[in-house]
Parts: structure tokens; C-alpha cells; sequence
């Protein structure tokens, strides 16, 4: 049994050589095979406290340490389990026990870093929600990067949210947190772990495809809802939802007003009528007063020559007299005209009235087409004038009995009026 043995034994040497070499060259062939920050995937074949071991094929194997298993967001690293298929980062292709070193956290990261890579090449929009914010902006996650939209990068309808730029962060930028914005990459740098992204870019690509669309259906006529936008000393800018119209300041209210401010402000929700449009330029004209009826159509039905009514004095003029606004409605306005104040000389509307005033007044003439109305102080008070109001009050009469007290003595035969409007005065 011995002697049937020794060959054997003779034959080890030259066997172990054979087996070594082997070993060898699967050895180089497995450390060849890969190179630091190499992406790598493979199949988790045991998930210990301090470690996971990922099978890479070849009869390989590679290891993620603890650091890089603490660093995994949390979700991920509880979701893990063997059996799983992997991406992973060779950190070391060897380390002293001749294992791969990897990095499923970078993996993870190489992954979104990949995506907005594209995005930003393509100039591609998506849509993301906020989910917290700084001092100055507001942080949005996309995959497991976070992206920092600034606060001059929101759209002009979240800026408008912000309110006072003095108050504090939480303040501004609480109210923005969970909602979603479509956003685009601005800007992207890896070793800085930097990214930048904007509401406004997005915004403004896609207020333009809507403003295309708006202004292929929209005819002269229609009627919409809008939110205004912004206020100028000649008008106010209107959103249409894709497309801003613009309301002159001519078009704001029937009556005359110093500024648009006195009759909207901004983020107020309007109705208004399209009156123009200019497809080539883009621009809309809108008007608020063409859905409001217009006191002037009906005016001489309302009041007559002779009739006594109140009105608020609103402008003082030297030469032409006095503007008022009247009290039942708001949008006339009327004019004294300086011989109508007193029965004696006036050389200034300040000797008889001052703004804010409130009159009782006789109506001298009305002219809806020239959009006038001119008023009398002087005659509200003359004596002749009773008997005529205390009829017309009695009897429902007033426009024969009181024209014919007009045509009386107190109207020293002269019916004259100075013609002049608002407009005019200016």
C-alpha cells in the first residue's frame, strides 16, 4: 500500500503547481477585470452589520463597508435584502483580503447625477415639489440630489407669493413648501456638489406654448378670467392663464380716475373683454368697463334740467368751474360751471367750494352723447324755484313745471352753459 502511494506523492509537487497557477491566473484575470470608479452591478449574497457583500460574476466578489452603508439613504438601506441585483462604484479594485471595494451610495447618486445631466442637455422641464428651503430660496429634490431653485428663479406668480422681501425666510418660503413647479437645470457642477435649477425658465417655455394656443382661439369679443399682474401709471397687466392682455387706462372704469390702482389691485381676479389683438406682436387689449353697463347710455332718463340732486366736488378748475361726482352714481361726473356757483362775481372756484364738499345741485342740461352734465349752486336756493320742486314733487310733473320756472326771471335770459367736459378741462 505504501509503494502503490509514493508515485502519488512524487506527482503533489507538480499538481500544487498546476493548481497555483490557476488560482493565479483567475486572480489577475478577476483584479484586471476592474478599475476604481468603475459602475458595476451584481447580485447581494449576504447583508451583515458592518458590511454587504455584492457577488459580481466571474466567481468575484465585492464588499460595501459600513461608512458607505450609513451613508445610503435610509429608505434604501432598509429596503435591502439578499437576492437583490445592485449598481455599485469600485472605490478599490483590491483591498488586503483581495476583495472589491464598492459604493452602492455613489452608485446612487451617479445615477439622478446621470439624469440631470441629460435633462439639462436637452433643456427639459419636469416637475418636482419643494420640500424645504433656505434664506434664499427654495430646495427641490430630484431622485436623491437636492437642487436649489433661487428665489429670483421662481415664476412671477410665486415671487408674487413671497410677499416683503424684509420678512423672515419661514415667512416667505413656508407657503411654497409641498407644492409642485415644473423646473429646469440651470446650471450643474458634480465636484461641487451644485445644482441649479429654475421655475422661471420652465415657466416662460411653457407660457409660451399656452400663449400660442391662446392667441390661435381667442377672438374680439370673448369674454375672460384673468389675474392682474401688474399696475402701470397707463394701465394694468392682466393674466390670461398663458398670456398677459394689457387694459388701458381709458378702459379701466367709466368715469375718470387718477391711477389704475383706484380700481384694482395686483393678484385681484377680474373678468374682462378682449377688444383687440395683434397675433403677429402677441398683444391682447382687454377692457373692464365694457362689462359694466354705462351710466351715460341712460342718463337723461334719470335725470332731467331742473332736477335737484347731490354730488361730491372733486376737482377744483380756475377757468371752467367745478368737477362733482354724483352721489347715486359714482361713475358721472358733472361740472359747475363758474358762472353757476354764485349770483355774485367769482373769480375763483375756492371762494364758493373746496374738495370733498358735498352739494345739492340743479341740473342746467344733459347730453349723453357729449357725455355732459352741467350743473347750478346758485340756482338751487332762488325762491322762484320752490313752488316748481314742491310741484314736480307733489304732481310727478317736474319737467314742465320746473322748465318753465327756469324760463322765468331768475334765468335773466340766459340759458348758456359752458360746454365743457372732464376732458376738455385737462
Amino acid at each position: 500500500m505504501e509503494n502503490q502511494g509514493t508515485p502519488q506523492k512524487a506527482n503533489n509537487p507538480q499538481q500544487g503547481e498546476d493548481d497555483f497557477s490557476k488560482l493565479l491566473e483567475q486572480f489577475e484575470a478577476r483584479v484586471s477585470n476592474f478599475e476604481k470608479d468603475q459602475l458595476v452591478s451584481g447580485r447581494i449574497i449576504a447583508i451583515r452589520d458592518r458590511e454587504i457583500m455584492i457577488e459580481l460574476g466571474a466567481k468575484s466578489e465585492g464588499i460595501v463597508s459600513s461608512k458607505d452603508i450609513e451613508a445610503l439613504p435610509k429608505d434604501v438601506r432598509n429596503s435591502l435584502k439578499v437576492g437583490d441585483e445592485v449598481f455599485a462604484y469600485v472605490v478599490q479594485p483590491e483591498d488586503q483580503n483581495g476583495n472589491v471595494v464598492l459604493s452602492m451610495s455613489k452608485a446612487i447618486s451617479e445615477k439622478d447625477w446621470r439624469y440631470v445631466e441629460e435633462l439639462y442637455e436637452k433643456q427639459e422641464a419636469i416637475e418636482a415639489m419643494v420640500a424645504g428651503f433656505n434664506k434664499g430660496g427654495v430646495i427641490i429634490k430630484v431622485g436623491r440630489l437636492r437642487g436649489f431653485v433661487p428665489a429670483s428663479q421662481l415664476s412671477p406668480a410665486h415671487q408674487r407669493m413671497l410677499g416683503d422681501e424684509s420678512l423672515p425666510p419661514e415667512q416667505r418660503f413656508q407657503k411654497l413648501v409641498g407644492q409642485k413647479m415644473m423646473i429646469k437645470v440651470i446650471e450643474l457642477d458634480r465636484d461641487r456638489n451644485r445644482l441649479i435649477l429654475s421655475e422661471r425658465a420652465a415657466s416662460k417655455e411653457a407660457r409660451q406654448a399656452q400663449r400660442e394656443k391662446l392667441l390661435s382661439s381667442i377672438e374680439v369679443g370673448h369674454v375672460m378670467e384673468g389675474v392682474v399682474t401688474s399696475i402701470k401709471d397707463f394701465g394694468v397687466f392682466v393674466d390670461l392663464g398663458g398670456a398677459d392682455g394689457m387694459i388701458h387706462l381709458t378702459e379701466l372704469s367709466h368715469t375718470r380716475i387718477k391711477h389704475p390702482s383706484d380700481v384694482v389691485k395686483e393678484g385681484d381676479k377680474v373678468s374682462v373683454k378682449v377688444i383687440n389683438i395683434d397675433r403677429e406682436t402677441g398683444r391682447i387689449g382687454l377692457s373692464l368697463k365694457a362689462l359694466v353697463p354705462d351710466p351715460w347710455q341712460t342718463i337723461d332718463k334719470k335725470y332731467r334740467p331742473g332736477q335737484l340732486l347731490e354730488a361730491e366736488v372733486t376737482r377744483l378748475h380756475p377757468k371752467h368751474g367745478v368737477f362733482v361726482r354724483l352721489k347715486e352714481d359714482e361713475a358721472i361726473e358733472g361740472l359747475i360751471p363758474l358762472s353757476e356757483l354764485s349770483d355774485k362775481q367769482v373769480n375763483s372756484p375756492r371762494e364758493v367750494v373746496k374738495e370733498g364738499q358735498v352739494l345739492t345741485l340743479r341740473v342746467l342740461r344733459v347730453e349723453p352723447e357729449q357725455r355732459r352734465i352741467s350743473l347750478s349752486l346758485r340756482r338751487v336756493n332762488r325762491p322762484e324755484y320752490a313752488d316748481a320742486d314742491w310741484q314736480a314733487e307733489a304732481l310727478g310733473e317736474s319737467q314742465a313745471v320746473v322748465e318753465e320756472a327756469m324760463d322765468g326771471p331768475a334765468n335773466g335770459g340766459d340759458t348758456s352753459v359752458v360746454e365743457t367736459t372732464a376732458a376738455d378741462a385737462d
